[in-house]
């Protein structure tokens, strides 16, 4: 037994590396995570569609049945520490022969004078009982309860996971919702750009017959144009998969998607508090499930160890016995008894190596599965935080540079009708300031996505 009596080094939860004291610098505890879902989000459409996916999404109800199947395991592996008590009622008949063991033995004990006239054995003989039998495996070396705690750790992994599912499900619904909004933007900024792009085909029309413009600057006006409306249809296409995106999260097969549509004048969002990386670790999801699944499998390791250790089993039994049925429930047929089972493995000594050192196998790459949780989990703060900075700061460049090409294009628009600028220096206006609208509410989407992301990898949106 020499293979389950080596040292055993449980596998702790943790980090190569330790886990740095702060984000940003900032020692504040104050942590964005713990804010529930009603109150982070201020937009009363969005937490209309956060509380319907919550209900219906079919992944949170598939997730919820997984939690009971866990919990059934659980109460399944706590009952094998208990003893097993079943009702036995058993029937058998025999016939002895002259030259056997019963048969020489039976007729002689029917001779004896001790015996009384019930006593005496008939051929065939007849073997009923019916009593209780139980059956109890002695946890000497904690193999079934390690296995109760397996259970249990991976009831608890369970419920993190669909917590972690509400996390995710609330940042994607978000995402798509303010992915929504931008489209909206978008068309309008299409929309009016085809408009002016309109104005401008017409009056180069009008140049052309007065030979001021020529065939040319009207085909590169009505290709532009062209395009833009081409915009107009793709944009179109993108707000039916994003409607339909938020109606598979909540659920529902159609319907009308209500939303904000005013994303440009939304207040950008201020700095979230991050806390700490500590707190990171207690509020994610993710981080707990990876840490509990590393728990079950440090117990299936001790009770693969504990396989190698020999098994006593008691198997107890009371109730009648008697051998003719007129005499079964007779009080001189009552019995009882007490059975002592020790096993140990020999032949079967490969196999329990190769599940022990299976379980290790598997409890390593599990460490390694949390170490890159936690890794993940603090780059993904790292990462939104600085995006909400920078992409605000990116947001407000975008503006000052929408607002020069707008007077760029009334500038253009104004020099050609008086002949001072030509139709290419009109169409590049026209071009620039489509795409830098189309950028600027694409930017301030990013601020949002980026808080909706900092808010999930702190561990928000569960609560």
């Amino acid at each position: 037994m020499a293979a389950g009596c080596k040292t055993f080094k449980p596998i702790e939860p943790k980090t190569n590396e330790p886990l740095p004291a702060t984000f940003d610098g900032s020692t504040d505890t104050l942590n964005a995570g713990y804010l529930p879902a009603a109150s982070f989000f201020k937009d009363a459409r969005l937490l209309k569609l956060i509380d319907t996916a919550l209900r219906v999404n079919p992944d949170l109800q598939s997730a919820l049945q997984r939690i009971d199947m866990a919990a059934a395991n659980v109460k399944f592996n706590k009952s094998l520490l208990l003893p097993t008590v079943n009702f036995n009622a058993r029937a058998g008949l025999e016939r002895y022969g002259d030259y056997t063991m019963n048969g020489v033995g039976n007729y002689d004990t029917n001779l004896s004078p001790n015996i009384n006239d019930k006593q005496r054995i008939p051929n065939p003989t007849a073997d009923l009982f019916v009593g209780f039998r139980a059956s109890w495996e002695v946890d000497l070396w904690g193999k079934l309860k390690n296995q109760k705690n397996a259970a249990l750790a991976r009831f608890l992994a369970s419920r993190s996971a669909y917590r972690l599912l509400t996390t995710e499900l609330t940042g994607q619904i978000a995402t798509a919702y303010y992915q929504l909004l931008t489209l909206e933007v978008e068309q309008n900024v299409i929309n009016k750009n085809i408009k002016l792009q309109e104005n401008a085909l017409e009056i180069v029309k009008v140049q052309k017959l007065g030979g001021r413009a020529t065939e040319l600057a009207v085909q590169q006006f009505e290709a532009q144009l062209s395009h833009t409306r081409g915009l107009q249809y793709s944009t179109a296409q993108q707000i039916i998969e994003t409607e339909n995106q938020l109606r598979l999260l909540t659920g529902s097969f159609n319907g009308t998607i209500e939303r904000d549509t005013s994303l440009l004048t939304l207040t950008m969002p201020e700095k979230l508090k991050t806390g700490v990386p500590t707190q990171m670790l207690l509020n994610r999801p993710d981080v707990k499930q990876a840490e509990l699944e590393l728990a079950a499998l440090d117990a299936d390791i001790k009770s693969a160890r504990a396989a190698f250790f020999p098994s006593l089993t008691l198997s107890p039994y009371t109730g009648y016995n008697a051998f003719k049925g007129a005499l079964l429930f007779n009080p001189g047929s009552a019995v009882y008894g007490l059975l002592a089972d020790v096993t140990a493995p020999v032949l079967n000594r490969g196999r329990l190596k190769a599940d022990y050192a299976s379980r290790i196998a598997e409890g390593k790459a599990a460490l390694f599965n949390y170490q890159k949780t936690v890794l993940n989990g603090y780059q993904e703060v790292i990462n939104n935080l600085k995006g909400m900075e920078n992409y605000s700061k990116y947001f407000e460049q975008k503006k000052l540079e929408v607002r020069a090409l707008k007077n760029a294009v009334s500038v253009a628009n104004d020099l050609y009708v008086v002949g001072r600028a030509n139709y290419l220096e009109v169409i590049t206006a026209q071009r620039d300031v489509l795409t830098a609208e189309l950028e600027l509410a694409n930017i301030k989407r990013d601020v949002f996505i980026s808080e909706v992301n900092l808010y999930r990898a702190l561990g928000g949106g569960w609560r």
